[in-house]
């Protein structure tokens, strides 16, 4: 096999591009809220209401709920 021609290896591609692109998907992304920041909007839903007990699990959904879009519009303005 003199005619044969030996291949050499491609150098790999900088990790710049693998960078960028894992910051652009990270920017897209929502940031999640806080415990602290869940807990204190569902405690202003539980005032809200009149301190009335028996609705905590409904109060963190929407607490949490509503942060979540809100963090959604930040990332897409």
């Amino acid at each position: 096999m003199a005619g044969a021609t030996k291949k050499t290896k491609t150098t790999a591609k900088p990790r710049k591009a693998a960078a960028k692109k894992e910051k652009a998907v990270q920017g897209s992304k929502p940031a999640k809220p806080t415990r602290e920041e869940i807990e204190r909007l569902a405690k202003s839903y539980w005032e809200a209401r009149g301190c009335q007990d028996g609705y905590a699990e409904q109060d963190w959904a929407r607490a949490e709920k509503e942060l979540l879009k809100k963090a959604s519009r930040k990332t897409a303005s």
